[in-house]
């Protein structure tokens, strides 16, 4: 059996960790380097660090502020926003990343995909989407869920896999900060096409959430913000609850 994996999100604006709700109503909660410490030290399995508005603003990721966070994390760190280049994959991999999550500028341009595959590994490329239902279909969304691209989700998960993403981060808009459970719907939809891992993120409230997901086969992996940065749920005793509901852990 696989075991499965916590990953706890810091989303970066402006140096700091903030959290909203759909993707609105942002609120600053704490400094990424004492969270990337606390995490490091609590059990997650990977951490996740998103400069949010870098696509948006137009600019490359904050490299000061990842480099004083990396240097607090000593499990896998993932790093994304504002990547754009061959040349973004290899500073934020300079700055202490061990996997670079593109997003916009995939979809920008999708030869990305393939040229950081070929040059970095399979495993250092993770595909992260933005996805939100529209008139029944699920459609990608850019820009930290802003702009609507058109494109077809499902197409899109397949066609990522197919140019050398190592793995998926799907995330629902419109579970986003809800705390209502995962979108257990579009993750089996998306998880059904491909065989690479799927990391679900989005809507975790109650660590019955993260159980409901892992039975529901659909993910490698639940990525969670708020509920953790609040300390709703403890990633140890989480890794505990799972266990104990025969879902593999590393603990």
């Amino acid at each position: 059996m696989i075991t499965k994996r916590i990953i706890p999100c810091l989303d970066v604006r402006d140096g700091r960790v903030v959290k909203g709700v759909n993707f609105e109503g942002i609120k600053d909660v704490a400094s990424p380097v004492d969270m990337a410490k606390f995490y490091n030290e609590s059990g997650a399995d990977e951490l996740v660090f998103y400069d949010i508005t870098a696509s948006h603003e137009g600019r490359a990721l904050f490299t000061d502020i990842l480099r004083q966070t990396a240097s607090e994390v000593f499990i896998p760190l993932t790093v994304g926003g504002g990547i754009n280049s061959i040349d973004d994959f290899d500073r934020v991999l300079k700055c202490g990343a061990d996997k670079v999550s593109v997003n916009s500028g995939a979809i920008k341009n999708p030869s990305l995909i393939s040229e950081a595959a070929k040059k970095y590994g399979d495993q250092c490329v993770v595909l992260s989407m933005d996805i939100k239902r529209v008139d029944g279909s699920f459609h990608v969304f850019q820009n930290g869920g802003r702009i609507d691209t058109g494109k077809d989700a499902l197409e899109w998960a397949v066609f990522g896999q197919k140019n050398g993403a190592g793995e998926l981060v799907v995330n629902s808009i419109d579970t986003d900060g809800v705390k209502n459970g995962f979108d257990i719907e579009m993750l089996k939809a998306i998880s059904e096409l491909v065989t690479i891992p799927v990391i679900a993120s989005g809507g975790a409230g109650c660590k019955e959430d993260f159980l409901e997901l892992f039975n529901a086969d659909c993910a490698d992996a639940g990525l969670a913000a708020s509920i953790f940065h609040f300390k709703q749920v403890n990633i140890k005793e989480l890794k505990t609850y799972l266990r104990n509901n025969n879902i593999e852990m590393r603990i």
